[in-house]
């Protein structure tokens, strides 16, 4: 049977919302890496598919590009509650991810704001390689780690049109101190309130944004006493805010917006 898919974009940051509720999880690693081919298949930096929750509105299970699956995307997440939430007409709604219950809500201006869970700070649960103060990594610029689901390494730098993020990034991602590899953010501060980053994605490359690791680099900033508790995050796609109290639950808000539904067909699904 085709499968129903809508492409979607948070600022650039590109996913496809694939729905089997009401049907089985034929979703795969060899099918979601031939979705993400963007020379033969949809292309997107993420994929989410919904399924049926008894304790949720739906659940979210996530999918890399090349098949590998994670536990959490800001950006997808958003884009799945918008799609819920405009079906019930409703302006809240909740989401079961491998990270928890997550509560969705459409803000006065039509954005989508998530509450992403607590960061974690343990090195075990970053994780990384051994114990260490994950605000400070005995790396060259002394980056910070944390995890919102996912790992996250922050480097805070002066001037970001200074950094080759494909020559950095590839290395910092797969460093021996991450055994799962990580994201890696270049965060430049314009002020307390206002930072712009650069990514570089784990098994993704270079997106236009990240709702994750727009969470991470901003608890990051946070923690080392850099940024206040609201902040407006610029990436090359766009901006979304992230709030964080230093104690509890992250919120990240911003636009998703619906590009083209489609129907991948079952002549491509044979021939998987």
């Amino acid at each position: 049977m085709p499968l129903k898919f809508h492409k979607m974009h948070a600022n650039g940051d590109d996913f496809v919302i694939v729905d089997l509720r009401n049907s089985s999880n034929s979703m795969t690693a060899n099918l979601a890496r031939r979705m993400g081919d963007r020379n033969r298949g949809i292309g997107f930096n993420q994929l989410a598919v919904l399924l049926d929750d008894e304790n949720a509105d739906a659940r979210l299970m996530f999918w890399n590009a090349d098949g590998s699956p994670l536990d959490v995307c800001g950006s997808a997440t958003r884009g799945a509650a918008d799609t819920l939430m405009r079906e019930s007409n409703s302006s809240s709604i909740t989401l079961q991810t491998n990270r928890g219950l997550l509560t969705c809500e459409r803000t006065s201006t039509g954005a989508i704001s998530v509450a992403m869970g607590e960061p974690l700070f343990e090195w075990s649960a970053v994780p990384l390689a051994q114990a260490m103060d994950t605000r400070a990594l005995p790396l060259t610029g002394a980056p910070a780690a944390c995890s919102m689901g996912n790992p996250h390494c922050t480097f805070f730098v002066d001037d970001l049109t200074a950094i080759d993020i494909a020559a950095t990034g590839p290395a910092i991602e797969s460093h021996p101190l991450f055994p799962l590899r990580t994201n890696v953010h270049f965060v430049q501060i314009i002020n307390r309130k206002y930072i712009r980053l650069r990514i570089w994605e784990r098994w993704g490359g270079i997106p236009l944004g990240s709702g994750s690791c727009s969470c991470g680099a901003v608890v990051n900033g946070i923690r080392r006493g850099l940024l206040d508790d609201c902040v407006e995050v610029e990436c090359d796609g766009g901006t979304v805010t992230v709030q964080w109290d230093g104690v509890g639950t992250v919120f990240l808000t911003g636009p998703v917006e619906r590009v083209f539904s489609g129907l991948y067909t079952n002549a491509l699904l044979h021939a998987l």
